[in-house]
């Protein structure tokens, strides 16, 4: 640490200072793992947890609070919302999440739209530190003619309806509603397209063993796609040498020629459609749904990771009924008082800090993009959560004033006739789709309307 700032640390731990004053703006996996990592530094006393900074806290701050507020009134955002109902031990971090709101130093406030019910600016008047961790809730868009068209749709919206997102609920785990439509689904065919080749999917290599062992189902892999790459592949990372040489071996696998032979008893096929990007969404002859996608041949410009999609020139129509764009997430502005990159689509940062805006930090995709898995988020916010405490550290942070934290907002919010939702609302929120659940004998049947949920609790 240098001489400067331990001398401004050692100022403030004489000082008596008013315990900090933090909020979280949204309860997703970055706003929970930012104040997890926050709560245990200033609770053991450690500021700092590297071996190359000692500092430590006074017991005082152990009255550190921390406030999450949150769009919606039930928590956890992608992992309510966005983990496949078929992944149920992914959401078991929801225990560590429920371990943190339940601390007597942490409050969560649902129900709450920052930006709308209470701005940033009143949040930063009312707190020592402002951490925006609200995601990312839009999708890209493909930007081609008949995007619009009836059957498109964004995989984003798909897994939002099938997952209970209250905005996408007329489309949980699956909802009762979402498993009857696909139980009486007419599709007998999906294509997954990509502007690259095999070296560059995305997927891993569990989730295309999943794909492969689909009951009733058949992959459709051309082998000509894989000629040559054992020999490309021979010095890849291990994940992508394993992961191709899976597709190889399920493209030339002999029995395949055998099943070919028996499509008809195969009720169900999915395929891979390589160097192909979509230009145009084809209605049909009224005009007013998608009946195929027009695509451009790519070729291959460098190799590996960088490798960039060129067209070639050739087109082709690729028939279908529904189309689902799986392009990416992106995060939206929350509040004009909030440096936002709209190229990006992210919270101009340094380590978390807002560019330009001292005590105003974010974390999570709105931070870095809507890349990665929740264990990529989790460093991530640690990251964020450590600029917080450096900054409580070297007085960067002024928390010799008292701040008064939800007591500010909660007037605010009075004012305006919001009514925020506590932990513990949420748990008999909760209570009532587990009860609803084990009737159906699933683990949970979530309710999708907000009003409900309010009106379950007596708002």
């Amino acid at each position: 640490m240098a001489a400067p700032a331990r001398v401004g640390l050692r100022r403030w731990l004489s000082s008596r200072a008013p315990a900090p004053r933090i909020c979280v703006v949204g309860s997703g996996p970055a706003g929970f793992y930012t104040a997890q990592h926050i709560l245990k530094f200033l609770a053991t006393g450690f500021l700092c947890s590297t071996p190359s900074c000692p500092a430590f806290l006074p017991e005082h701050h152990d009255l550190a609070q921390v406030d999450i507020y949150e769009k919606l009134p039930v928590p956890f955002g992608l992992v309510r919302f966005g983990v496949a109902p078929d992944h149920p031990e992914v959401k078991n971090v929801i225990n560590t999440f429920t371990h943190t709101a339940r601390s007597d130093r942490c409050a969560y406030y649902g129900n709450v739209t920052v930006g709308r019910d209470v701005t940033v600016g009143e949040l930063q008047q009312a707190y020592h530190a402002v951490v925006l961790s609200y995601g990312a809730e839009d999708n890209r868009v493909l930007g081609i003619p008949g995007e619009n068209l009836s059957g498109v749709y964004s995989a984003r919206a798909f897994v939002g309806w099938y997952n209970g997102l209250p905005e996408n609920r007329d489309k949980t785990d699956i909802t009762d509603c979402s498993l009857a439509a696909l139980a009486c689904s007419k599709v007998k065919r999906v294509w997954l397209a990509g502007r690259r080749g095999p070296l560059q999917v995305a997927f891993t290599i569990k989730e295309l063993r999943e794909m492969i062992n689909l009951p009733g189902t058949q992959p459709v892999l051309n082998p000509a796609d894989f000629t040559g790459l054992e020999n490309a592949v021979k010095d890849a990372p291990r994940p992508r040498k394993r992961l191709t040489e899976l597709m190889i071996k399920t493209a030339l696998e002999k029995h395949r020629e055998k099943a070919v032979m028996a499509q008809a008893a195969v009720p169900r096929q999915w395929g891979l459609k390589f160097q192909r990007s979509p230009q145009e969404v084809l209605p049909t002859a009224d005009g007013m749904r998608v009946r195929g996608v027009r695509m451009a041949l790519t070729r291959l410009e460098g190799s590996g990771d960088s490798a960039k999609a060129v067209p070639t020139g050739d087109m082709e129509e690729l028939e279908c009924g529904l189309v689902l764009s799986s392009i990416g997430y992106r995060s939206l502005p929350l509040d004009p008082a909030v440096p936002f990159d709209t190229q990006h689509s992210i919270i101009p940062n340094n380590l978390g800090r807002v560019m330009g805006v001292p005590g105003l930090y974010c974390s999570g995709w709105v931070k870095r993009g809507p890349v990665g898995v929740i264990i990529t988020t989790m460093n991530d916010s640690f990251d964020t959560a450590q600029s917080v405490l450096e900054d409580l550290q070297e007085g960067v942070l002024d928390v010799s004033v008292s701040k008064e934290g939800f007591g500010a907002v909660g007037s605010i919010l009075r004012s305006r006739g919001i009514r925020p939702v506590s932990f513990s609302e949420w748990e008999k929120i909760d209570a009532a789709e587990v009860a609803r659940g084990k009737a159906a004998g699933k683990p949970r049947e979530k309710i999708v309307d907000p009003q409900e949920m309010l009106q379950l609790i007596g708002h």
